[in-house]
């Protein structure tokens, strides 16, 4: 039988046992149909109706290639296609009785209860084959005291796929325990010879501390229950894995190799976002829509989220000449309906953003482009007021020029009550933006919301790649707490707020609650299978120049109006005067060429009051 367990298993080995195990029916259909008494004249044809039968097979065999399947790997198909080849050659032993009896010598050549016997038999033993010898392969290359014990959340149809797609690419390491579902109709039931147990057994099954990896297989699992049964796995030390969407199945088949490892970002998910599409559809349709920072993290999800509305075209601005490259090649893959156009540009160039306007024309603006890092910021005060104050105001003004219908800035919870460079640079930006609006033609709008899970120079990327090392991870921090947002849900929300936008709001989103870094860290280890303070190890650096301990969304002096979204508000912000206002930004944009950070500093804070320096150089302007 070991050669039955070889790489490749002769194709004539399998045809030829096949052929035995018809030789061997015919003979106990015959046995059992005379009662192991076979009459004379019945034995006296038993070699031509043999010889009959087998010429059948060989010929429905040959036709099915019923022998052409990897006997260790046999699968429903293998199943299905020997039913079918056996199915074809009895068939034709009763077609052949029926010519013999009516037009040749009124017998059956065959008689009927050997071919029902025979049939049933042909098709029992040669199913029963193959699942022997792909049992025993199994256990003789993995033992089942070796095998990684598994539970599957979800008794659907992805559920059953599940559990076929690791009997079929994993069947030797894995072994399904259980089926977990939330549905009590299905509790107590059994599918495909596994338990179902209700949700409320998950914890009991993960107390006994024999399940390595629970397989999350609901397509469309709300975030909020991902989340609880995560984290009620990590509790227990058990691996989570989750089945990636349909639409990323390939041709429509589910890989093991595509279940992967849960992501953090899953463990910080919240419902699911509800957005007016009819309505963001009707103000981006057919219309010029331009994104600056498209290369970004932000930029680039605007970009194809918006792809989906069917605009005249999308043109995508940014300076990162290497990421600009890489969201046009996945434009040019993933979004072929859409018209676009990769610009390179820099929004300080003034000349480079006239022509930009002038050619283009476009209807929306969304401003993503904007200096971001707290602490390259703080070093560089001058660098934060040229792009994040200039720059902005260069677009905005361009955009007032050109009757861009909406202008959407793309501002951050670091402007609230700030505390550094670049949070005091962003909020001199939404004043501008908001004294622009008072002109009364373009709509100026503003939305600010707190971090987004995977950008570039997130926590995440970083403890990802320190956990890769070997740690430690650093952390600024015991206490320090933030507010998390994925990138998908931020734009989708800058879209909703957009379009219902009137022009002067600063829109503010539901960020959920903060989370503690120090747990997102925690938590992180825990997904990559370590062990804190035993693999990898959690070191403290301080706070960083311009860093909050806390962050927050709304100032002391501000309150909230609700919108018909429950998770948008608008921030009703203390009114300035605009005439005040232009002249302190164009005095604050002059001292960037004379280069004097203090000078700039001072300036920012002579505009901002409620701007107070945390942890840097600047603090001593404060007293």
């Amino acid at each position: 039988m070991s050669i039955l367990f070889q790489k490749s298993t002769p194709r004539l080995i399998i045809f030829l046992i096949d052929l035995l195990i018809c030789t061997f029916s015919v003979i106990i259909a015959y046995l059992l149909r005379f009662n192991f008494s076979i009459p004379q004249n019945e034995l006296a044809v038993l070699p031509k109706v043999l010889i009959t039968i087998l010429v059948i097979r060989i010929l429905s065999f040959v036709i099915s290639k019923s022998y052409a399947g990897i006997v260790r790997y046999t699968s429903t198909r293998d199943s299905v296609r020997i039913f079918l080849a056996v199915t074809a050659g009895s068939s034709s032993f009763i077609i052949i009785n029926l010519v013999t009896y009516y037009f040749i010598n009124n017998t059956f050549p065959i008689p009927f209860s050997i071919i029902i016997i025979d049939y049933l038999f042909t098709v029992f033993v040669m199913n029963a084959f193959r699942i022997i010898v792909k049992i025993a392969y199994q256990e003789i290359q993995n033992p089942t005291s070796a095998k990684t014990n598994v539970i599957i959340v979800g008794a659907g149809e992805s559920g059953i796929i599940t559990k076929r797609t690791l009997d079929r690419d994993a069947g030797m390491k894995y072994k399904v325990l259980a089926f977990i579902d939330d549905d009590t109709n299905k509790t107590g039931k059994m599918l495909e010879g596994i338990n179902i147990y209700g949700s409320d057994k998950l914890e009991k099954l993960l107390d006994t501390k024999t399940i390595n990896h629970v397989i999350i297989s609901i397509l469309n699992i709300n975030p909020v229950r991902k989340k609880e049964i995560s984290e009620l796995c990590l509790k227990y030390n058990t691996k989570v894995l989750v089945v990636p969407p349909i639409e990323r199945w390939i041709n429509g088949e589910l890989s093991f190799k595509q279940i992967k490892k849960i992501n953090i970002e899953d463990l910080l998910g919240r419902d699911v976002i509800r957005i007016d599409e009819k309505e963001i559809s009707k103000q981006i349709c057919n219309k010029v829509i331009l994104i600056t920072g498209a290369a970004g993290s932000i930029g680039s999800e605007l970009a194809r989220q918006i792809s989906h509305y069917t605009p005249k075209k999308i043109v995508l601005l940014d300076q990162a000449e290497t990421p600009l490259y890489h969201i046009d090649l996945e434009m040019l893959e993933n979004c072929r309906n859409c018209c676009f156009e990769v610009v390179i540009g820099d929004i300080r160039n003034k000349e480079r953003m006239e022509r930009l306007f002038d050619y283009f024309k476009p209807n929306h603006v969304y401003h993503a482009a904007a200096y971001k890092h707290v602490p390259m910021m703080e070093n560089n005060p001058s660098e934060a007021v040229y792009t994040n104050v200039e720059g902005t105001k260069t677009i905005a003004d361009l955009s007032f020029k050109y009757n861009v219908e909406k202008f959407v800035m793309i501002s951050t919870d670091k402007a609230v009550r700030p505390t550094s460079v670049m949070g005091a640079s962003k909020r001199v930006a939404e004043i501008y933006v908001q004294a622009l609006n008072k002109l009364n033609k373009t709509k100026f709008i503003t939305t600010r919301f707190g971090n987004v899970l995977g950008s570039s120079g997130s926590v995440i990327p970083l403890f990802k790649e320190q956990i890769e090392k070997g740690g430690p991870i650093t952390i600024t921090d015991a206490n320090v707490t933030r507010y998390f947002m994925t990138i998908p849900e931020a734009c989708s929300l800058v879209l909703e707020a957009g379009a219902m936008g009137n022009g002067g709001e600063i829109f503010i989103f539901d960020m959920g609650k903060s989370v503690k870094i120090i747990d997102l860290a925690k938590k992180m280890i825990q997904l990559s299978g370590l062990t804190l303070d035993k693999d990898i190890r959690i070191i403290y650096t301080g706070l960083r120049p311009g860093e909050k301990l806390f962050e927050e969304l709304l100032n002391d002096k501000e309150n909230t109006l609700p919108t018909h979204h429950p998770q948008i508000m608008i921030a009703k912000v203390q009114d300035t005067d605009m005439e005040t206002t232009i002249r302190d930004i164009d005095e604050l944009i002059n001292l960037f060429y004379t280069q004097k950070n203090i000078d700039i500093v001072k300036k920012m804070k002579q505009m901002l009051p409620e701007y107070i320096s945390n942890n840097s150089v600047f603090a001593e302007l404060d007293s």
